[in-house]
């Protein structure tokens, strides 16, 4: 069943690769939730809870390295899971990080509208209705329906543009980051640090279950490994540099804006970290300053899980687990164009449900992101035991334990999302992660069918449509 073509190009420079996997786990979490971090497990709190996170993502970062570096296809876990554990277990470890993705997508849909009302407050007009107590107001909506088309249109007329877009806003996000970094340095305050931890462990925990969501992104790399035009070693030496990085960047964000603002000010801000930035320069432009770059980490991204997202359901089309309408790709600029359409999609429709979704959308993918994270490590596993002589430019220890490691802090990730834990999910966010099996299931039991098989004829009409 599994047959993939290397029909993509590779127009992906080191750099590319780097910029893509760095943007898209800095995003806009960091600006949008760094309140909700350290209102929730205080200063230190927060920070032992992105400890124990990015530990998690190095370890499961080190499977990934290895795995991608062997196996430089397009589809990421899709072709590792399938190759360790066949059909089944693929479909099931692809659908979820395609979960993972859109949820990302959508959040980034649905945070625009939402940065630029803390530019514009009075910009909302045309009242449509309330959801979990917010107004969802016509231009509100407009403004993420706009920006959801324009990511997709970068993303459907070439890998290259977008990538080179990617490589500016990255770069604009990494310099807002280290200005709030240096100015903490220089102007916060050690007394605001207090209180140190806030709810014990389920303070903790509540950070905790925002951590998969946060550093999903180093798996775009996989998924473009065919894109990309960088040996296949380098491809995992940039996967962990990036882990690295982005760990180090979200613990010292979350200092910078503890330093700034005391217990009121963080109970009262819209933005901490804008406000965090105003105070420590005293100047409420430095804080608009930060939100563009917050605007500029809400494309990159955005414009990273599409181009993710939009390649493992090529891949999965590709193996006969979804329509072929999936596989199709762009006859001129070779990008998975009905795919990148689908996420597109899903995009344009999440700024309906207002700015409540932001937190459902974060915490629904965080279990999908490692059951996904929970199979490669299992692949890694078994690919180390059933095929010891397989090529691994990048070889992540020399025994298999990276992978155990990566196992069981995954399972231990899953089990806090569960009923009756401290941080565990609630009815919305219920409903996106449970709405979207039942639906990966309908699919799955057309792929046991075999309603998906090749159909030569279908690929040449596909194409050239």
């Amino acid at each position: 069943m599994f047959n993939q073509k290397p029909e993509l190009n590779k127009v992906l420079s080191r750099l590319d690769v780097f910029v893509l996997s760095v943007g898209a786990m800095l995003g806009w979490g960091w600006v949008v939730l760094s309140e909700s971090w350290l209102t929730s497990a205080g200063s230190l709190g927060t920070v032992v809870a992105f400890i124990i996170g990015g530990t998690l993502v190095t370890f499961v970062g080190l499977t990934y390295a290895e795995l991608a570096s062997a196996m430089p296809q397009v589809g990421g876990e899709h072709v590792y899971v399938h190759r360790a554990m066949g059909d089944k277990a693929a479909f099931l470890a692809s659908w979820a990080i395609t979960l993972g993705y859109v949820s990302v997508v959508a959040f980034e849909a649905v945070a625009l509208p939402t940065v630029i009302e803390y530019l514009f407050p009075n910009y909302q007009v045309g009242y449509m209705w309330t959801i979990a107590g917010w107004d969802v107001y016509a231009s509100w909506v407009l403004v993420g329906v706009g920006g959801s088309i324009f990511v997709m249109a970068i993303n459907y007329f070439g890998l290259k543009p977008a990538a080179k877009i990617q490589v500016i806003l990255t770069a604009s996000v990494i310099l807002m980051g280290l200005m709030l970094i240096f100015g903490s340095a220089i102007g916060g305050e050690r007394a605001n640090f207090e209180p140190l931890f806030l709810n014990g462990p389920a303070g903790i925990m509540a950070v905790l279950i925002m951590v998969p969501f946060l550093f999903i992104g180093f798996d775009v790399i996989p998924q473009t490994a065919e894109e990309a035009n960088v040996p296949p070693r380098d491809i995992g030496k940039l996967l962990i540099f990036s882990v690295v990085c982005a760990i180090g960047f979200y613990i010292l964000i979350a200092i910078g804006v503890a330093s700034a603002l005391d217990g009121q000010a963080l109970a009262t801000t819209q933005l901490a970290t804008a406000d965090a930035m105003a105070t420590l320069f005293g100047s409420a432009l430095f804080g608009n300053l930060l939100i563009i770059g917050g605007v500029a980490g809400i494309l990159t991204s955005w414009n990273a899980f599409i181009i993710g997202g939009s390649r493992v359901v090529y891949a999965m089309a590709q193996s006969n687990m979804l329509p072929k309408w999936f596989a199709k790709l762009h006859p001129k600029y070779k990008t998975p164009s009905n795919a990148i359409l689908f996420i597109g999609a899903l995009a344009v429709v999440s700024p309906l449900l207002g700015r409540p979704a932001l937190v459902w959308f974060v915490n629904s993918g965080g279990p999908a992101i490692v059951i996904a994270y929970l199979m490669v490590a299992v692949a890694f596993i078994i690919l180390r035991k059933r095929e010891p002589e397989m090529a691994r430019p990048y070889k992540s220890g020399r025994t298999p334990v990276i992978g155990w490691i990566a196992a069981v802090l995954s399972v231990g990730f899953i089990i806090i999302y569960l009923p009756g834990m401290p941080a565990a999910l609630i009815g919305p966010e219920w409903a996106i992660l449970i709405g979207w099996f039942v639906i990966g299931g309908y699919f799955f039991s057309q792929m046991l069918r075999g309603k998906y098989d090749k159909n030569e004829e279908m690929l040449k009409k596909d194409k050239i449509g």
